[in-house]
């Protein structure tokens, strides 16, 4: 039985520790998201765009679409929003962060803008990843 112990308590450390870890890597997906809404109401979509993986990997399928690349995914936001109007206020609602593998999320969710062109909200998927100890976004489906 003395011999099990250690053993035993060795598990029961590396679960506290995997549950605490994925707890910590929630907060931070949380936080980043946060940090979004705050850049996109105050209309820094290059602000907004440091979440996303400056990447021509980088994937984002909304309505028109699939583009491929962070250089142009942003000039596809610039060109849509290019005045305060258009951005207005972004709120987000979190609907389910799911982990995926060690060093991967995806979040489901809706978005809410409210704006002096019209009130717009929908959907979106992403995939986060963690690249050199930050989470990015490597891939966003919204609609």
């Amino acid at each position: 039985m003395k011999k099990f112990l250690p053993l035993l308590f060795g598990v029961l450390l590396c679960l506290g520790s995997c549950q605490s870890s994925e707890e910590a890597d929630k907060a931070a997906i949380i936080q980043l998201i946060r940090e979004q809404e705050k850049a996109w109401s105050n209309h820094d979509i290059r602000g907004f765009m440091k979440t996303y993986w400056e990447s021509d990997s980088l994937k984002f399928y909304g309505a028109n679409g699939l583009t491929l690349g962070w250089e142009k995914t942003l000039e596809g936001y610039l060109k849509r929003y290019p005045t305060k109007d258009e951005t207005g206020t972004l709120n987000f609602t979190i609907d389910d962060i799911t982990k995926i593998e060690s060093n991967a999320y995806h979040v489901m969710g809706q978005y809410h803008l409210k704006r002096k062109v019209g009130d717009a909200h929908g959907v979106f998927l992403i995939v986060l990843r963690r690249i050199n100890g930050q989470w990015k976004i490597v891939a966003d489906m919204s609609c």
